[in-house]
């Protein structure tokens, strides 16, 4: 089953890793490490509330747990606690050095993340401050320590005292934004401090700036060296048709020492070995191991166009008779932004080619898991990188408000080909730009780059989220004379500091400063383009609730779409666990509460109602559950819409716009229990986009729209290697009975390579009159393609003549269904009859953990059958009580 395999890979993950950390302690070059991970003390700073506390970890999480605090998530609590993140917290521990680890010449406290702001001591003595959630910290600690009765403290500031303080301080000028909006319920000033930016709240999540110690503590001591990190670079000579690894490592030398140093990869018979020579401090070594030429090297693919193959690259460093040991599982593939003139358009291209082959990227973006990081299970980014597999997407882009992921996000990442599109943690805000700011940005880029180089799934790095838009369209209404000095702090942010560290640090992959941004013409106007939304040029960011999602003329024809999206509300399940029976409604107070987008309930409704009635049930808790289903139902055709667009528009220039290839929807995941663009909710459900974005993102697709009154059905193909000819089997369906009432077939035709081609045109007025007993609004097109061995390929899909609110002759369907164990363990087959056809038939099994094959479906015949396959056990009889079937005609 996927999902168990899923976890088995994960298992095989940890277990690797914990196999190499234990090598390197063995066998450590006399470095031993001594974990200060476990039990602490946790105190307020007026001492009134004191209780044990978990490291890693952080103070909402170990108040929960220790019964201070309900679920911070239930209702309103995102308010009621807001004093957790006003007050200052100190962790204290106590510790004592073994005996094998005493005398040791250097010791050292490393803090790999402390949110955000503190003062360390030890034994009372203070050793350093932090100021950074994505730094790791080491502090020199000899001569400092005892035997036994260690104490460490680490006293955190609140970090909207922090924020509002640095704030403050910035006399000079003001860097905007102060506050987010009040809808969002947030604190202000968080571009002054640097920890996730959406902490203090954004527009689909809560205010929790949290305070902790994140990550792991660990005390390391030793006499001569130690290793702090190594990196790997697969590099291709196109010259002699060869490949090398570059590889550095970084040490902390307290004694000059000479040695060698022994590079291989078994699997590809490549070996070699060095001299090293080391100073003491900081060192830098680089090493080239080239790859033997004899030997066939697999190349990595994104998911969908070829194999995920890993090599592991093993490494011991040998000094004084002694060895360490380390290894990483790299892979083999190159990257290249593709930005030049196309021919009839203005502008350049703009996107991805792959080992010499461009790809058509289909994705999401992808925001923190949780509030509180020390919450996020390897279940949890297992369950939401599978679902966006499962989804045949082949990239995400990891949002620059948030935190950069943990390492496993970026192993599964490797192994799944989902490529990585990663921003810097900079998001819609000008930022300061002292010297201490810069300085631990520098730091903190350094160490984010080489951490996450060596991830081939890793393609691009980006500087920010949205900020070059910010100023060139003057969201925070700077004035003439003001603007210079804020194009000066934003090129010296991401140009001169991030951008100039990337290209000492990683010239493997391409670097924009923003997104979105006109790329290399950003970069000729002076990094701040006039228009970074031109679809001329990069990459955009397009959302429009106004307009009729429906309506695909009013899409931007641009060369990459990098957000948009709609939003809805998680389902009944979800929101159940953190609501009671009077929140159930969706003019409730918790309804609005929840909803952190100016108007977004409304907008919803509004949109919603230009093509379908909404729910009117007279029992509230129905008409609620019906407006949740409402909702994603819009949100689904929405998505579908605008992608299909997008999709359509690959290999096509239409007056001057085109060339479409990319595209990553606005949003995967959800941080918590509230209406949101995603696709997943809070938990891993699957809402109806999910389940829709697996045939809009299959990867041969039929795509039919209406333009001047014509039918049109187009095949859209991402492939670049294979020729498939085609035809398009097209039927009309009336919606008050089963069978098709006619349908039509287009001569077979060869598909373009990576993208679109017409199959199907027809008049539909003429096809109208050609069925006979069809309208507009008594019939819905069908249709799916066919090789020439007449098996079907890729989804079906289908597309309205009129609004479905106008559907003549759709009646209640009568749904019922049993359920029955399937051959596969924990797996369900759902049968359902209806007595008329029915239209987005939607199965929810409330919190039952697992998804359905298909979901939010048309159903046209008197009988269907959908899989369900549940990651947890549970019976059929179970299942059935749980099970929850809704079509649109049942909501009115």
């Amino acid at each position: 089953m996927m999902w168990y395999f899923a976890c088995i890979y994960v298992l095989e993950v940890l277990v690797h890793d914990c196999a190499c950390a234990s090598e390197v302690k063995r066998a450590s070059l006399g470095v031993e490490s001594i974990s200060l991970n476990g039990k602490w003390e946790l105190v307020n700073s007026n001492s009134s509330v004191s209780l044990s506390a978990e490291v890693p970890g952080c103070v909402h999480t170990a108040l929960q747990r220790q019964g201070f605090i309900s679920d911070p998530y239930f209702r309103f609590n995102d308010l009621a606690y807001r004093w957790i993140s006003l007050d200052n917290w100190t962790y204290i521990t106590s510790f004592s050095v073994p005996a094998y680890a005493r005398g040791k010449g250097r010791a050292v406290l490393v803090f790999e993340g402390v949110d955000t702001v503190s003062t360390i001591s030890l034994n009372g003595v203070t050793i350093g401050k932090t100021d950074n959630m994505f730094r790791r910290y080491d502090f020199e600690v000899t001569g400092l320590l005892k035997d036994q009765d260690n104490i460490l403290q680490v006293w955190l500031m609140s970090a909207v005292t922090y924020a509002s303080q640095r704030s403050h301080a910035h006399t000079q000028y003001r860097v905007p934004p102060t506050c987010p909006p009040p809808v969002q319920k947030g604190e202000c000033h968080v571009n002054f401090i640097r920890k996730a930016q959406s902490s203090f709240s954004w527009d689909w999540g809560p205010s929790f700036p949290t305070l902790g110690i994140w990550k792991e503590v660990r005390l390391d001591v030793f006499n001569t060296l130690r290793l702090l990190s190594f990196t790997t670079s697969p590099k291709y000579d196109s010259n002699h048709a060869s490949w090398q690894v570059d590889v550095e490592l970084f040490f902390d030398v307290v004694v000059a020492s000479k040695g060698t140093v022994h590079i291989s990869i078994p699997l590809l018979l490549s070996e070699a070995e060095f001299q090293l020579s080391l100073t003491p401090g900081e060192s830098r070594k680089s090493f080239v191991l080239q790859v033997n030429q004899s030997v066939s090297v697999a190349l990595w693919w994104p998911f969908g166009h070829g194999e995920q193959p890993l090599n592991n690259l093993k490494i011991a460093i040998i000094l004084g008779g002694e060895t360490l040991h380390a290894d990483r599982w790299i892979a083999f593939r190159t990257v290249e932004l593709v930005q030049e003139p196309i021919s009839s358009s203005p502008g350049l291209s703009f996107y991805f080619r792959i080992n010499g082959k461009p790809i058509f990227l289909k994705g999401s973006n992808w925001i923190p898991v949780h509030a509180f990081q020390d919450q996020v299970t390897n279940d949890m980014i297992t369950i939401l990188l599978r679902s966006a597999q499962k989804a045949n997407m082949n990239v995400l882009r990891v949002w620059g408000g948030g935190v950069y992921e943990q390492d496993l996000f970026y192993k599964l990442c490797d192994f799944y080909g989902i490529m990585i599109w990663q921003d810097f943690m900079f998001a819609c805000a000008l930022y300061p730009t002292e010297k201490d700011f810069m300085q631990t940005v520098r730091e903190e880029v350094t160490q984010q780059v080489r951490r996450l180089k060596s991830h081939p799934s890793v393609v691009i790095w980006s500087g920010n989220n949205e900020n070059e838009a910010a100023i060139a369209t003057d969201w925070f209404n700077i004035t003439v004379a003001e603007r210079p000095q804020y194009l000066k702090d934003y090129v010296n942010l991401y140009v001169e500091n991030i951008r100039d560290i990337i290209l000492q640090e990683d010239i493997t992959r391409p670097f924009l400063a923003s997104s979105p941004t006109n790329g290399v013409e950003t970069e000729k106007e002076g990094w701040v383009a006039q228009d970074p939304y031109d679809p001329h040029y990069g990459d955009t960011h397009y959302y429009n609730y106004e307009k009729d999602c429906l309506d695909w003329t009013a899409f931007p024809r641009t060369r990459f779409a990098s957000e948009y999206g709609f939003q809805s509300w998680p389902s009944f399940s979800t929101l159940s666990k953190v609501s009671v029976a009077s929140d159930w409604d969706f003019s409730s107070n918790f309804s609005a509460h929840r909803q952190h987008h100016e108007d977004g309930n409304q907008q919803m409704l509004k949109q919603a109602e230009l093509h379908y009635i909404l729910p009117n049930s007279t029992d509230p808790v129905q008409r609620y559950r019906d407006t949740i289903y409402i909702t994603q139902v819009m949100q689904a055709q929405c998505v579908k819409t605008q992608t299909e667009f997008y999709r359509r528009s690959q290999g096509d220039i239409i007056e001057g716009e085109g060339h479409t290839m990319g595209t990553l929807y606005w949003q995967l995941n959800d941080i918590w229990q509230g209406p949101s663009w995603s696709s997943v909710e809070f938990g891993g459900k699957w809402k109806m986009l999910q389940y829709w974005a697996t045939d809009f993102y299959a990867p041969i697709l039929s795509v039919g729209v209406e333009d001047q009154g014509n039918l049109l059905i187009y095949a859209v193909s991402e492939s670049h290697s294979v020729m498939q000819k085609v035809k398009a089997k097209v039927k009309l369906h009336s919606w008050s009975r089963f069978d098709a009432v006619c349908s039509f077939e287009s001569n077979l035709t060869t598909i373009k390579e990576g993208g679109s081609t017409l199959l199907f045109q027809c008049p539909i007025s003429a096809l109208l009159m050609k069925c006979g007993n069809c309208t507009r609004r008594s019939c819905i097109v069908t249709f799916h393609l066919r090789n020439s061995g007449g098996e079907m390929i890729g989804p079906r899909n289908h597309m309205f003549l009129s609004s479905p609110r106008h559907a003549e002759g759709l009646q209640k369907p009568n749904i019922t269904f049993t359920v029955k164990e399937s051959i596969t363990v924990q797996s369900f087959a759902v049968t359902l009859h209806c007595s008329f056809p029915a239209m987005y038939v939607w199965l929810d099994v409330d919190d039952v953990p697992g998804h359905f094959y298909t979901n939010g479906f048309l159903m046209l015949s008197k009988k269907s059958t959908i899989i369900f396959e549940s990651w947890t056990p549970i019976t059929a009889e179970e299942l059935a009580a749980k099970l929850h079937v809704t079509s649109l005609r049942d909501v009115y």
